[in-house]
Parts: structure tokens; C-alpha cells; sequence
């Protein structure tokens, strides 16, 4: 199919001469060009903004809720063709494409019926003190590649519920669903409330330091978000860095290992690892640690198998692009080279039949050290270290990288004792039996090099609003 694709400014259409083009992960054919913002596109998007905010600024929260249920219809009309549009970009299947499409409905929906309330902080017999929540200006949106739609909507709804104007830089490995989104969303807000602009790195360091943004919300690598931060502080900008993850997952010696099992190889290989809070490190008690290892292969050799057709109903596929392939890729390689255990997959080489793809097999380590590449960096892709652990300081303090902090879990019959470790753990979210799922009325931000602020739940909307105090003498 050929489709075009445009640069969404104040409600107009808006191409470009110079573009690029992504390249289906599944299958390495060339999709569609794709238009680049030049310095003039942004510039007109941000007056744009600055325009519309004046009076979507002074809307109130019913008319904002109402706004959000037509987009969420808009996402229910159209779901089939931007699922399609996505598959392509991400490689996706089309089931894991059609979850993109209906959380992103689901979204929209909750922030419908969840905002920010003026609060009642303190009265006595002389004071009433109400917080208010009014909206920052202009959100600069910096979204990622694994699910470009999901993750793009959090920070559109967050924004536009609290009376702010967005504009969104989608990846440029995955513009094209964002695109058509917002494209089709053309008329259900006000022009210049809700823009799509697509660039790289360039577009992305212009919002970061143009005095016309008055907040990025950036989900990304650690490294690109401390640049981001210090870019943002030369104008004060309000920043949300949600950053790498490298999670720890502990199983306690009573766990249930058949839920377990099945939980964890879905918390390591669903979209073939590329979730930021997937479970990437798996700590087994020694007592059952042989016993687990081989339901995991069992269950991960039966369920994650490449699949070349996306209409196959599966939660595996490759790896998003050409970059992180050879990432995934070289992190495998070195297991090999090192001489480390692989119970199941590690093959990088033509693993399709037609070879084509950025294919990995799911791939399976047992008790790689501690301070291998594998265990110390955040993968993103579909191979897990399986480690051991007897002693729970040890292990605890094995789980606490230094540099990450997004999630962690826990698996035990006992919730008490699980809940007791789960304390232990210095991560943003810890799920306890249960493969790590972000759930949209929880707070979700990490701690340490894993992010700076959060998003999600009402919590995160305060993100996106100064808080004003009214003080009254009574």
C-alpha cells in the first residue's frame, strides 16, 4: 500500500522536500518517505501553540474529558489502518499491533474520567487554603520506537487534559503511525493544540532549548536523557525523563514456578524483550533453580518462536532496527565468545528462512558472572540471564544496580515475605507474581539513572500543571 505522510502543524498538512525512509524490521523492504520538519516547520509549530494556548488554556477540565472520548473514537474509527501502519514500522504482529492501537484508546478513556482537582490543603477557624492546578504552556513530546503509539498518547492525554498544547517528535525509526494519528485527529481540538512534527536528534535539540517550550517529557537511553536535562535547564524548562531499565527479578525458593514460569517468559520476551520495564535479570533461589531453568526453556521453546508471517497470532518478533539488532546481536556474540551457557536460541545469523529481518532467536543464558555485558547492561531484545542466589543480602545488593532503578519483581506464595523484599528493591515500580505491566492509574518513574520525574496516574499529570495555592481569610 502507498500512503503519505505529513508534518502536522497548526491543523495543516505539511511536506517536506527533504524525507526519509524506514525500513520494515521484519522484513528489511522499504516503507514509505516519510517528510523531515526543517527549523521554519518548528518555528511555525511553536506560534502555533503559543496562539492556541491563550484560549485551550482557559477550557475547563469537562470540556478537556469530553475532547479525550472523541479521541478515543477517533483511535476506535481508524484502529485497523494505524495497526497496519505500525506492523510495518515496528515489525510488529498484527495482534502485538493491535495492542499499540487499543491501550492507546484505553489511555485516552481513563484520563477522560481521572483529572486534577482543586484540593482543600488546610482550614482552620481564619484560613482555607485550595490548591489549583493550571497548565504549564507548550509540551514538547519525545517519544521512542517500541511502541510508538502507547507511549505517545501518555504524554499527548497528559497534556492536553491539563489545558497545555503538545507537539509530538515521534522516533524517526517509527514515525508513521504517530504521523497518521495525529493526522487524522485533525478538527477534535483546536488548531495548534495538538501538532506532529518528525526529525532526529536536531529537531529534538531544538525543543529541548527553544524558550517556547515550556516542558519535555523525553522516554529514552540514560545517556540522551542527561543531555536532554541539560539542555532544558538553560530555560528552566519542566523536564519527565522516563530512562533505561534493567530489571531485577527475584524468585524466592517458595515460589509457584508453573505461574512463575510462564509469567517471567512473558515479562522477558513479550515484543521480544523491547519494553522498557521487561524482566531482563532473573534471580533463582539454588533450591529451585535447575527445576525453573528448564520450565523457562520448555515454556520459552513452546510459546516465543519466530514467526516470518505477522498475521500469526504471537507477542515475539524482531528487533526493532538495523541499531539496536546489532546491539542485541553483539551482546549475544559475546556470550558465545565467552563461553557462557545458552539453553535455548543464540543464533543471529539467518534465522529466518528467507534471512531477511532483524531476527533473533529467543535466547536463554544460565548463570552468566555477574559482571558480564549481559547481566550489567539493559539489553532491550530478546536474550535473558537465568542467575543464582542463596543468600538474600547477596542478592538484593546484585539486584540494586547503581545505574537502574525503572522496575523489579518478586515471586512468592508468601505475599508477606514477597512484599518484604519488594521494600528491599530501589526501583520505581515493583510488581509482585506478575511479569512487569504499567498500569495507567499507577505513578510510573524510576529512580536513579532510570529517570527523572514520572508519568501515568494522577500523580503524573502534576507533571504537566503548576500547582496554585488560594489563600482566604475568612
Amino acid at each position: 500500500m502507498q500512503l503519505q505522510f505529513y508534518n502536522i502543524i497548526n491543523d495543516e498538512l505539511r511536506g517536506s522536500e527533504n524525507t526519509h525512509t524506514v525500513t520494515d524490521p521484519r522484513t528489511e523492504d522499504e516503507l514509505w518517505p516519510c517528510p523531515i520538519a526543517a527549523t521554519e516547520d518548528f518555528e511555525d509549530a511553536v506560534s502555533a501553540a503559543q496562539k492556541a494556548f491563550t484560549t485551550w488554556s482557559q477550557t475547563t477540565v469537562p470540556e478537556r474529558q469530553a475532547l479525550l472520548v472523541k479521541l478515543a473514537d477517533n483511535l476506535k474509527e481508524h484502529g485497523e489502518e494505524l495497526a497496519n501502519i505500525l506492523a510495518k514500522e515496528t515489525g510488529k504482529s498484527a495482534i502485538l499491533a493491535g495492542i499499540d492501537v487499543q491501550a492507546a484508546i484505553a489511555q485516552s478513556l481513563y484520563y477522560s474520567q481521572n483529572a486534577l482537582q482543586d484540593e482543600i490543603q488546610h482550614e482552620d477557624a481564619h484560613t482555607k487554603i485550595i490548591s489549583t492546578h493550571i497548565p504549564i504552556g507548550t509540551v514538547g513530546a519525545i517519544c521512542p520506537w517500541n511502541f510508538p503509539l502507547i507511549l505517545s498518547n501518555i504524554k499527548v492525554v497528559s497534556s492536553l487534559i491539563t489545558g497545555n498544547c503538545v507537539i509530538v517528535k515521534p522516533s524517526p525509526f517509527t514515525p508513521y503511525a504517530v504521523m497518521k494519528w495525529v493526522e487524522l485527529a485533525r478538527g477534535i481540538f483546536p488548531p495548534g493544540v495538538f501538532q506532529v512534527l518528525n526529525g532526529g536528534a536536531e529537531l529534538g535539540a531544538l525543543m529541548c532549548s527553544h524558550p517556547g517550550i515550556h516542558k519535555i517529557s523525553f522516554t529514552g537511553q540514560t545517556s540522551t536523557g542527561k543531555k536532554v536535562m541539560a539542555a532544558c535547564a538553560k530555560t528552566l524548562k519542566k523536564v519527565t525523563l522516563e530512562l533505561a531499565g534493567n530489571d531485577a527479578c527475584i524468585v524466592l525458593p517458595d515460589a509457584d514456578l508453573e505461574k512463575a514460569v510462564v509469567s517471567i517468559a512473558s515479562g522477558g520476551f513479550f515484543n521480544a524483550g523491547q519494553v522498557c520495564v521487561a524482566s531482563k535479570r532473573i534471580y533463582v533461589h539454588e533450591k529451585i533453580y535447575d527445576e525453573f531453568l528448564e520450565g523457562l526453556v520448555k515454556e520459552v521453546e513452546g510459546k516465543y518462536k519466530v514467526e516470518e508471517d505477522g498475521e500469526v497470532p504471537s507477542v515475539f518478533g524482531p528487533v526493532d532496527n538495523k541499531l539496536q539488532f546489532e546491539i542485541v546481536k553483539g551482546i549475544i556474540e559475546d556470550c558465545k565468545n565467552k563461553g557462557y551457557e545458552i539453553k535455548t536460541g543464540g543464533k543471529t545469523v539467518n534465522v529466518t528462512g528467507s534471512g531477511k529481518g532483524f531476527w533473533l532467536e529467543p535466547t536463554v543464558v544460565s548463570r552468566p558472572p555477574e559482571e558480564s555485558l549481559l547481566v550489567q547492561e539493559e539489553q532491550f531484545g530478546p536474550v535473558l540471564p537465568v542467575l543464582s542466589w542463596s543468600d538474600e543480602d547477596d542478592v538484593i545488593r546484585r539486584a540494586n544496580l547503581a545505574n537502574a532503578g525503572l522496575g523489579a519483581s518478586v515471586y512468592s506464595r508468601d505475599l508477606r515475605e514477597a512484599e518484604r523484599v519488594a521494600r528491599r528493591l530501589e526501583a520505581g515500580s515493583v510488581w509482585i507474581n506478575q511479569s512487569e505491566r504499567p498500569n495507567f492509574a499507577a505513578y510510573f518513574s524510576g529512580i536513579k539513572d532510570s529517570g527523572f520525574g514520572g508519568e501515568m496516574g494522577r500523580q503524573g499529570l502534576l507533571s504537566y500543571a503548576y500547582t496554585k495555592c488560594l489563600h482566604f481569610t475568612k
